[in-house]
């Protein structure tokens, strides 16, 4: 059975720091290009990044390059996303995602996954 599992949400100052895991089950996750995406309420969900398994490379929202790093574990199967410097405006509910097919040359939409994590909170506070 295919699934991912999230971890590493929480309550955190401006400025803090978290880093988010995401383990998948059932998969290879190099099989696949992983997201991760953030859904305030009221918005539409928001792109964060897409790593390209195949090549290793990673795509960033310009809202958050430089201050989010996505970096994977492939022994223990799992994605992490590492955020720094958050703030107010980063609070949401964040997702890692499984897209098939791991060459990616640019974010993917959220229409284009094909396997979800149930989401973490991730509060900011000022």
């Amino acid at each position: 059975e295919v699934q991912l599992v999230e971890s590493g949400g929480g309550l955190v100052q401006t400025g803090g720091s978290l880093r988010l895991s995401c383990e998948a089950a059932g998969f290879f996750f190099e099989d696949y290009a992983i997201g991760w995406f953030r859904q305030a309420p009221g918005k539409e969900r928001e792109g964060i990044s897409c790593l390209s398994t195949s090549d290793g490379n990673t795509y960033y929202a310009d809202s958050v390059k430089g201050r989010f790093t996505v970096s994977s574990d492939n022994a223990k199967n799992t994605v992490y996303l590492q955020m720094n410097s958050l703030k107010p405006e980063d609070t949401a509910v964040y997702y890692c995602a499984a897209s098939w097919g791991p060459l990616a040359t640019r974010m993917r939409p959220p229409n284009q996954y094909d396997y979800w994590g149930q989401g973490t909170q991730v509060t900011v506070s000022s």
